[in-house]
């Protein structure tokens, strides 16, 4: 372990093909891998081998349809998480789950279930819903606003809480020879509120981890708010180290507001990785996998995306933050696009620099493997983040290179473990055991 006594953590997202929407057309592989599981068991297998915390699922419960992209997202993430966990070891899961189109006690009874079958290596990705297409498919009613999906999601997490402690074994006494079992272990939540009514217990007792360790994504006001009262784990989109700085600090500030101590949050953003013998092949691979296809290429896709008249752009001259700015009241994720809005606040840069920056909404490293564990450092070794989520552009072979040339840069400078230590993934996150204050004020 190097000398402050942490490693760097490490997740990897194994979503379909990877990450970048064109990249599929240079990858090892074919169409029918998006629902395959032995497919997935091979990347899992991959990522064992790697050493990565968890494997990350990404969700929207809606088929996105693009023309020159493919499905991302497929086959449902909890039943897969706890497929893969039944076959591959030691590595954690991340599951994605709406709190916008799900029931407290089902997730609840569902992801307690699955932490205990996995032997404690869940992590559950609480998102609210932002597509229209998913709202359509759970019913007539529309998109609720954001102001709203994020309260119901914040009590969301308090019923949920609550139940995964309702039945707790470690309060049975001792039990008469004609009873199978201490009855008053499980106690009801009795929980009433604007969103949800709900009675308990859950029928799952508590799991190796108390309950799953709790992912959060989201940057926006309501999302720093779900982060500080539940999250454990925040994916989020860092793209300097200022803007990781402030991040946790808002972060921590709301999170000592709802009376919880910061020092069980870790920030671990998502980080797109292409690497080249040489930067210039990073650069040539970095334009082949988005389909750009030259630099002038990602110039012009990053002028029809943000709205400048292409007659009269400067790809050379600095960037005014203002224009990066999203509005409050835009449907996609907010949090995801302030990101660039947060980097041109602090940097003065040109879209010519930006372009090499940023990939889909995260932090992008290009560059020799060298270069790339440079980067992983840089923001790691000062506590601006405690890890990262790796968003390969094409899986297997991204995270097979990732994994054959910067890990063992990695592990020789000190910063990332030789081999999987500890059963639970909140212990491999260095994460507090939840106590009976953390279920939302639900017992005496």
């Amino acid at each position: 372990m190097n000398q402050k006594g942490r490693f760097l953590n490490l997740n990897v997202g194994i979503n379909t093909t990877g990450y970048l929407p064109e990249a599929w057309r240079y990858r090892t592989g074919s169409s029918a891998d998006i629902t395959d599981p032995a497919y997935y068991r091979a990347l899992t297998e991959l990522a064992h081998t790697g050493l990565f915390d968890a494997a990350f699922l990404s969700d929207h419960p809606a088929l996105m349809t693009e023309a020159t992209g493919r499905p991302f997202h497929t086959l449902d993430p909890l039943m897969l998480t706890t497929h893969l966990a039944a076959q591959v070891p030691d590595i954690g899961f991340v599951a994605t789950m709406s709190s916008t189109y799900n029931s407290p006690y089902n997730l609840a009874r569902r992801t307690q279930s699955a932490d205990i079958l996995s032997g404690g290596r869940l992590i559950v990705n609480i998102v609210t819903s932002f597509n229209r297409d998913v709202a359509a498919n759970f019913g007539n009613a529309p998109l609720p606003p954001r102001s709203e999906r994020y309260a119901r999601a914040l009590e969301f997490m308090d019923v949920a809480k609550a139940l995964w402690a309702s039945w707790d074994r470690s309060r049975e006494q001792a039990v008469p020879e004609n009873r199978f079992w201490d009855a008053s272990a499980a106690r009801t939540i009795d929980h009433t509120g604007p969103y949800f009514s709900v009675r308990g217990p859950l029928n799952v007792p508590r799991g190796p981890q108390g309950y799953p360790v709790i992912a959060q994504a989201g940057a926006s006001a309501g999302g720093i708010e779900l982060a500080a009262r539940h999250g454990e784990i925040i994916y989020c989109n860092i793209l300097c180290r200022q803007a990781g700085i402030d991040f946790r600090a808002r972060v921590a500030e709301r999170a000592r507001a709802a009376g919880r101590d910061p020092a069980g949050i870790r920030i671990v953003p998502g980080v797109v990785v292409i690497l080249g013998a040489t930067r210039q092949e990073a650069f040539r691979r970095h334009e082949l996998y988005t389909g750009a296809g030259s630099e002038d290429g990602l110039i012009a896709r990053f002028i029809k995306e943000h709205g400048f008249a292409p007659d009269t752009f400067n790809a050379d001259a600095i960037l005014d933050p203002k224009h990066f700015l999203p509005p409050s009241d835009r449907l996609q994720a907010l949090g995801m696009g302030l990101g660039l809005y947060d980097l041109l606040t602090h940097e003065k840069l040109t879209a010519r620099q930006v372009v090499r920056r940023s990939a889909g909404h995260h932090r992008l490293l290009l560059g020799t493997p060298e270069d790339v564990a440079d980067g992983l450092i840089d923001l790691w070794q000062d506590g601006t983040v405690d890890g990262y989520t790796l968003q390969p552009p094409r899986a297997p072979d991204d995270i097979v290179e990732f994994i054959q040339k910067v890990i063992p840069i990695l592990q020789d400078r000190g910063v990332y473990r030789r081999r999987y230590e500890n059963s639970t993934v909140r212990d491999r996150y260095g994460l507090p055991y939840p106590s009976a204050s953390d279920t939302a004020g639900a017992y005496a």
